[in-house]
């Protein structure tokens, strides 16, 4: 792995980190595609700079964030599954899933599918919630569980609490805001985690590729959050449905 490949992975990170087409998976195929093996120090990297994206929230909502505690509690709260999840899959998620192309093609087809059948029969209701401060507890439990989902690479971290917030009865722009808020605890306890176990196997020029990866990723989030804010005014999902199965049969043909 060489600079030129941290810029690519943080270009696609960046890109499709708050997107519902899964930003791990798409790192996954990106390395399969550029003919790089997921080592160690790979899979550590494609959790990594995930973080770059993750702060771009923090600087775009920093003043929102800043004065209410009552986001806060909700975002901790939803962050619970996944935090425990995680740490007790974390093993079985690095050793076995992450690196597996057939796992996320079939999560980027499934999830495709279920993308769309959702969206065609979706009608958002009139008394949809509007506030993230007025969310519910017991809403954010379940947000937090389907987002533990995202555990399975492929399956979009993204779509998975939109989905769950659209079905709860939040309006479309709250819980993909949310979304974008929760990414904050959950990427930034799996970096740690995953850091705290492996960064002392790392190179000094790993580190370099590290920083690279992080500073492109966290500047092409801040267009990609500004795109689908944007998006979502006119357009439901359906689009992104439509890619993740196309972009799972072209790799699905590719390898064949």
């Amino acid at each position: 792995m060489n600079i030129l490949h941290a810029l690519i992975f943080g270009l696609v990170e960046g890109i499709t980190e708050f997107l519902p087409i899964s930003s791990t998976g798409h790192l996954m195929l990106t390395a399969r595609f550029l003919q790089i093996s997921q080592s160690e120090f790979v899979k550590s990297f494609e959790i990594a700079i995930q973080l770059g994206a993750i702060l771009s929230v923090v600087v775009l909502y920093w003043s929102r964030l800043k004065r209410s505690r009552e986001i806060w509690k909700r975002l901790l709260v939803a962050f619970m599954p996944a935090a425990l999840i995680g740490a007790a899959l974390y093993k079985v998620i690095k050793g076995y899933l992450l690196g597996n192309a057939e796992v996320v093609l079939w999560s980027l087809f499934v999830g495709g599918l279920f993308l769309i059948v959702f969206e065609l029969f979706y009608r958002e209701k009139k008394n949809a919630v509007e506030e993230l401060s007025v969310i519910s507890y017991p809403q954010a439990v379940v947000i937090g569980l389907f987002q533990s989902l995202a555990i399975i690479p492929g399956v979009s971290r993204a779509a998975a609490t939109i989905i769950a917030g659209l079905a709860l009865g939040l309006k479309r722009k709250t819980i993909v805001e949310f979304s974008f808020l929760l990414a904050i605890p959950t990427m930034l306890a799996a970096t740690a985690l995953d850091l705290l176990k492996s960064a002392q196997t790392f190179k000094p020029q790993e580190f370099v590729l590290l920083v690279v990866g992080f500073i492109v990723s966290f500047t092409v989030a801040i267009i990609a959050i500004k795109f689908l804010l944007a998006f979502i005014k006119r357009h439901n999902f359906i689009s992104f449905g439509i890619y993740r199965i196309v972009i799972a049969v072209l790799f699905w043909l590719a390898v064949k």
